[in-house]
Parts: C-alpha cells; sequence; structure tokens
C-alpha cells in the first residue's frame, strides 16, 4: 500500500501571454490536443475536459506511429478561474496548479504527486516537457 507521505515533484515555466489566454489555451480541447506532448513522437489525439470541481477530463496521449497509447485523466477537485485547478489523477495521485498572471505573463506551477514505477528525475523531465511544450504553443499562436 502505498503511503501517505508521497514524493511530491513541482515543474514551472513562465509564458509570455495574459493569464486569460493561458487558462483557455491549457483547458480547451482544441488547444489541449496542439501542446500536450513531452516530445514531437507523441501527440494528443483527443481530450475532453469537464473544468469544475467534480468534472472530469481525459487526454489520450499517443506515439505518432501507433506502437503505444494511454489515456490521461482524473476529476477535478478545485478550480478557480485564471488562477488554480487541482485533480486527483486516475490511479488517486494529486495534483496542484497555480496560474499567477501579471500582464503579458503567466506563470504556472504544477506540482505532483509522484508514481513509483518510473525514476523521480524521468517523472519530472517529462512533465516538464510537457509544460515547456504549452509554452512555445500558447506562445506561438
Amino acid at each position: 500500500m502505498e503511503t501517505e507521505n508521497k514524493t511530491k515533484i513541482t515543474v514551472e515555466a513562465t509564458i509570455n501571454a495574459p493569464v486569460e489566454k493561458v487558462w483557455k489555451y491549457w483547458n480547451e480541447p482544441q488547444h489541449i490536443t496542439k501542446w500536450c506532448a513531452a516530445s514531437d513522437d507523441w501527440h494528443a489525439p483527443k481530450a475532453e475536459n469537464d473544468l469544475k470541481a467534480g468534472g472530469k477530463f481525459s487526454t489520450t496521449m499517443a506515439a505518432k506511429d501507433g506502437s503505444f497509447s494511454f489515456d490521461f485523466g482524473g476529476e477535478y477537485t478545485k478550480v478557480e478561474n485564471n488562477k488554480a485547478i487541482d485533480y486527483t489523477m486516475a490511479d488517486g495521485r494529486r495534483t496542484w496548479i497555480t496560474f499567477s498572471g501579471n500582464a503579458n505573463e503567466t506563470k504556472i506551477v504544477e506540482t505532483f504527486e509522484a508514481e513509483s514505477q518510473n525514476p523521480i528525475e524521468m517523472q519530472q523531465g517529462g512533465w516538464q516537457a510537457i509544460l515547456n511544450n504549452f509554452k512555445k504553443y500558447t506562445e506561438n499562436n
């Protein structure tokens, strides 16, 4: 059984865009499918998002060559427009995200409970790569 003291990993990025745009691109399925991948050989062919406390979300993450895919999803426990999102993943781990807007700049800080199958560095690297992809997509669109 997992202990209550799960390792927490934090990734962050500052996006050169106002918080309203960042929030929209982070949460709307038509945008999620454009940025939610850790590397160029992966993509997110499908995303669903019911953005409210008690609402569920799911993003299909897949290798572009069709060799592997999985659904990343969970349920929201807190949603504060343009400020914060908390959710519980399908496997019970929790995630906390804050959006701090300051004029044309928004800082996203995402903290999540690590899983036990993969090294911490690998998990942090993957989540940071997705966040960096989000930053690139949002700033270029």
